[in-house]
Parts: C-alpha cells; structure tokens; sequence
C-alpha cells in the first residue's frame, strides 16, 4: 500500500508540475504545442509482416456480454482453457493463448495493458474481472511466437491492450445495467485535462446471483448458482516532460469474487497493480517502463459426493515486478533499430489445509511456494526498402528458477510429502524474422519465422490441484517451453472500404507443458515432447456507408508428439483444442447514436482429457447489441447473450457436465460513452 500511495503522489504531483509557471497564460502559450497520447511508441515499419488483428473501441464496448473476453473472441483462434467467461470460471482457469497451443491452463500468450504484463505471477492467468471494456481505447493481437522486443511469454503471440485517453473518452462517461436474472453491471470514467496533460479515473462493479453451471439432471440440494461480485478501480495519468517526453503512471486495484458449483465453493481473486513509463519521441526515441504486481488468491474445494469442503486454498499471495528499456537510436538509412532489456520476477506462496470429507478435520497443511524470473536483451532492426520491408530481430533471456518447495504436514506437524527444488538457470537465444512486400495499391504478400520462450509458472511448478475426481500434480522438474514457427500470408484491399486476409502457418512447441494422464484419474504437468499446430486463419473486413461487418475464421490442425510416458497420447489433440473457430460482427449505425449490432462465436468439437475423452460437443452462440439516443449523449442500451439458447459445456469429466451462459437479456442506460 505504500509503494501505491508513493505513486498516486507522484501522479498528481507531475501534472501540476508540468504546468507553466505563473499566472500569465500569454507566455505559457508562447511555447511549442505539447500533445500528450498516453501511448508507446508507433508501430515499426515491419509491423505488417507479422499476424496481427486490430480490435476497435465500438467493438470493444459492444460486445454482448460486456467484457474483454468476448472482445477478444472477435479473434478466431483466442481461446481460454475452458469455455467459460470471467463471471462463472475459476480465475485459475483463464489462462489465454492462441493458435491451439495450449496445454493446460495457463497462458501462453503474453497479454499487456499500456505495455505492462498482466498475467497472474503466480498461476499465469489473465484477470478478466478487473479489465473494463469502457477504458479501452483499441487491442492489437498478433498471431504467432517470437518474444522479441515484447518480452518473454509471448509463445503463441501478443496481445495488445491499450487504454483509452482524451482523444477517446467523454468527460464524464457512466453506465447501468440490469439483467434478467437480477444482475447488474455499474460504471463511471472521468477524464479530464491537467495542466497540459490528463488524468482518467474509472470504476467498475459487477454483481449477481448468476445461473446455474450445473444441468438441471445432476443438481442436488447443494447445487449454488455461479454468483459473483467483483469491482474495479483504475487511476491514469499522463503528462509532458518538456516537448517530446511524456510521463504515464498508472494504478488499478480489484477485488473479483465467485462462488462455483457448490454452496461454499467461494474464489476470489484481488490485486493491485502501478506502472510508471517513460515515453521519448524526439530525435532518439525510447520506451522506459518500471512496474509492481500484487496478487493474492482463495479457492474453497466442495466434496462432490457429500458436499463439504476438502480443501481450503485460504491464501495464495505472490508479487511480480519488472521493467523494460528500449532505444531507437536514428541511424538512417531506412533502418528502424529498437535495442533494449527488460526484466520480470515472480514470488508467490500456496498456503492450504485439507479436510476428511467425513469428520471434517485438517488431514494436511500445504505450503509451496518459489521464484522465477528472467532477463531479455533483445536487438532489432527494419529496413525499409521502397515498397519492402525486412525484419529481423535477436533476443537472449537469462531465466531463473530458484527457491522451490513444497511441503506437507499432518495435523500434528510431521512431514508427510517435501520437495525441495534446486535452483536452476539457464539462457536461450530466440528470433524473429518477417518480411511484407506492397506487391500493388491493393495487394500485400507477408511472411514471418520465429522463435519464442516461455517458462513455466509457480502453479505448474509446484502447486498440484483436484478437480474431482482428477487429482493433477506438479511438477518441479519443468523445464522451458520452446516454439519454432513460420507463417505466409495476403493482405488484399480491393478498396479502402473492404479487407482480406489470409495466413497459413506452422508452429511447433517443443517440451510443451500439459497435464498429462498417467493412470485413471491422475494426471501430471510433463513436458511433452512436442504440440504441433498446423493452420490456416481468414479475415474479411467492410465498412460500406452505416453498416460495417468484421469476422474471422480459423482451422487449426493440431496434435501431441507423445514418447515414452506420453506415448498413448502420440497424435492426440491437445486438450481443450478445437479444429475450427470462427467469429462475426455486423452493425449498422443509421445515424448518430444509433446502433444495431449482432455477434456470431462458433467453437468446434473439444476433448476434456488429453486422451481424447469426454467430448465437448461444438457450441455457436448469437448475441445482440442495440443502442438509441435518448437526449444528448444518453442512451438507452439493450444486449442480448446467447440468444438462440445454446447449451455450452465448458467441463465434461465422465458426464459430469458444467454449463456456460444461458440466453440472457440485458437493459439499461448509458451517458457519455
């Protein structure tokens, strides 16, 4: 709480001091125009070359559901562990990644909010809970690996989030909405200059009984709807330092709690997070970032069989930290050089105690708990040659895993399992190459090879978990995640109103980390031999007078390379993979303040386990977005969530099913937005 109090100081104190002195307005305009983004820096010239998706604000905050998640399904190919959104899925299980490259449930996509990490130090989840629609102003995805400037995690690619400023926001912005099973969605963001700056403060809350997860068959008297009550804060600030150096501080705060299944199987999820950055675009433009994490989490497990707890996950605290540097010098030439470092280090601790399902006493008290972290260096250059562009990049990371244990004792204090892991280190070299060719006005040819790295997190280290009657455990031993991969693909904008595109890939992650099977109803985190994914992923986008229409589709052949301990599982799809997704938007805008809009998700057939059992059967969904102005800038918003009332399973474990979102109606007012 200090360290937050220092930087909400600080992020008060620069607007006012950026200010002219004085009182004389005449002189303190007699300087240069200073405007202030609160951006990084622009993309690079070989930007093209790579993957990559824009999401736009109308999309973002029109989503039918109202949240980030959904926002970024616009993207066929992101996908979640589960099928779940972040009111009625463990935090735990939000680990996000693209191109069916995940193993279990932790992120393989490296996920940044104004260029900071946010992934969960200790368990690599994405906390959706505390990411707001309304703050955002766009989000990048790009597709395939190759950490490169972005720093280490971004195995599967990266994903961009960018807050919104001045140029976007209202001055005063608020938002209620109601649901038909009583929940409610409240908002409010205040953007405001300072001095020659601004400053954006924005809350959120989230409430509701919710529905019920579980079908109607298997329900029993301890059956609990998937409540949650979550809210948000988020303090941004943005001011010059002198004419071409801007400083931007940030802090968010959150607190998201779910009760899931059961009565009594309570979760929350809390944190803080501050960053402040250094952005310079003058003659030698630089990138300097420093920012803190903390996060604690909770989880009660409910015996499915006699419906008491069995285990309590009381606290789960861990700290993440880091920072990165990157210079442009002007070399000429043509050349784009970005050189830089940067730096990430994760602490947390697992502290649970274990209960006998039929007296109810402590059978166990669990501790676990370790470090991990990694230093990048990372060159890169582009070089702009008339209507090519070329790409290459280097980067060398420095991991550390270290002070690793795990420990359990009885009731009494003895010691019935201990694990103590040695610390190792180790460095890698990765790389990321593109090139795109502006073939015509009209036609752009683009491909990329890669490399990428990413190191496994605490959780799959060290914390071993029940989802019964699974029983997964740990595993100290992991090593690095590793991807090589190449891509070629087609740009075409027959006109400025209509774009294609298209893009074939190949990815290949070797020592990819999944729970793998190793007797009935006992799973460990290995390091497979490889996951092989294969694909092709299409784009159409138009905007033709008021209607405009946005989608994407994606197929993805993908399987394990299985030995030895994972030979039953060679040529298997990874768990949780779907071959086709797809995803569509259309609006229509009439006039101002007018808008209809429908949303299509398909995900296709899904297996449970890694030996392709349990199936998950394809789920499409249709969800509504409709806005009118009332007077002004207020609004009346209607939205509608899974509309043709599909039954989504998001978890099958021999015919014990859990249920996504139900057809849901939402209505309410919106000001400013």
């Amino acid at each position: 709480m200090r360290s937050l109090l220092s930087f909400g100081l600080v992020l008060f104190a620069v607007p006012s001091w950026a200010q002219a002195p004085g009182d004389d307005q005449e002189e303190a305009n007699a300087g240069p125009i200073i405007v202030v983004t609160g951006e990084g820096l622009e993309e690079t010239p070989a930007s093209p070359a790579y993957s990559s998706r824009e999401i736009g604000r109308e999309q973002i905050v029109t989503t039918p559901s109202g949240t980030v998640e959904e926002a970024l399904g616009a993207v066929a190919g992101f996908q979640q562990f589960r099928r779940s959104d972040s009111r009625s899925a463990n935090p735990s299980a939000q680990g996000v990644t693209l191109r069916a490259l995940g193993g279990n449930a932790t992120s393989r996509a490296l996920v940044l909010l104004d260029g900071v990490p946010i992934a969960d130090p200790f368990f690599g989840y994405i906390p959706f809970g505390a990411l707001a629609t309304e703050r955002l102003a766009s989000i990048r995805v790009t597709r395939g690996g190759g950490s490169g400037p972005f720093g280490a995690g971004a195995l599967a690619g990266t994903i961009e989030l960018e807050s919104a400023g001045l140029d976007t926001l209202a001055p005063f912005g608020a938002s209620l909405l109601a649901n038909d099973r009583g929940a409610t969605e409240a908002s409010a963001i205040l953007a405001r200059p300072l001095g020659a700056g601004f400053a954006v403060v924005s809350g959120r809350w989230d409430r509701s009984q919710g529905f019920f997860t579980t079908p109607e068959n298997q329900r029993v008297p301890a059956t609990a709807r998937s409540r949650y009550d979550s809210w948000s804060g988020s303090l941004r600030g943005v001011a010059p330092i002198g004419a071409s150096v801007e400083l931007q501080a940030n802090a968010l705060v959150f607190d998201d709690r779910r009760t899931l299944r059961f009565q009594g199987a309570d979760t929350s999820a809390s944190g803080a997070d501050a960053s402040l950055r250094l952005v310079g675009r003058g003659e030698w433009q630089f990138d300097a970032l420093a920012y803190l994490q903390t996060r604690d989490f909770s989880n009660v497990v409910i015996s499915s069989t006699r419906f008491v707890p069995v285990l309590d996950q009381r606290d789960t605290p861990s700290t993440g930290l880091g920072g990165k540097l990157e210079l442009r010098p002007p070399v000429g030439g043509g050349h784009t050089l970005r050189i830089g470092a940067d730096f990430r280090q994760a602490e947390g601790e697992l502290q649970e105690d274990a209960f006998s399902a039929l007296t109810g006493n402590v059978t166990e008290r669990r501790r676990a708990g370790g470090s991990t972290s990694d230093l990048g260096l990372f060159v890169e250059d582009d070089w702009s040659l008339g209507e090519l562009v070329l790409s290459g990049g280097l980067r060398a990371d420095r991991t550390v895993i270290g002070d690793g244990f795990y420990v359990a004792r009885n009731p009494s204090g003895g010691i019935v399992e201990e694990v103590i892991a040695p610390r190792r280190t180790d460095w890698s070299v990765t790389w990321r190459a593109g090139a795109a060719w502006q073939a015509t006005d009209t036609l752009r040819l683009r491909g990329a090879a890669y490399r990428g790295l990413r190191l496994p997190t605490l959780n799959e280290l060290l914390r071993p978990f029940v989802v019964f009657p699974v029983v997964t455990q740990a595993n100290a031993a992991l090593r690095n995640e590793e991807l090589e991969g190449y891509e070629m693909g087609v740009d075409f904008t027959p006109t400025p109103a209509v774009e294609l595109t298209a893009t074939v890939f190949d990815n290949r992650v070797d020592g990819a980390i999944a729970n793998v099977t190793l007797a009935p109803n006992l799973r460990q985190r290995q390091n497979l031999p490889a996951i092989e994914a294969r694909g092709v992923e299409l784009g159409a986008r138009a905007a033709i007078g008021a209607f405009s229409f946005d989608g994407t589709l994606a197929y993805t052949d993908a399987e394990v390379v299985g030995r030895g301990p994972s030979a039953a599982l060679d040529g298997n799809r990874p768990s949780q993979t779907p071959r086709w997704t797809a995803a569509a938007t259309a609006s229509l805008r009439p006039s101002d303040g007018w808008l209809a809009a429908l949303t299509l998700r398909h995900v296709g057939e899904q297996f449970e386990s890694d030996l392709e059992t349990d199936r998950l059967a394809p789920a499409t969904t249709l969800g509504a977005f409709f806005q009118a102005p009332l007077a002004g800038t207020l609004s009346v918003v209607m939205r509608g969530e899974n509309l043709t009332g599909e039954t989504i399973v998001t978890r099958n474990a021999d015919g014990s099913v859990d249920l996504g979102v139900p057809r849901t109606f939402w209505a309410g007012l919106r000001y400013g937005f």
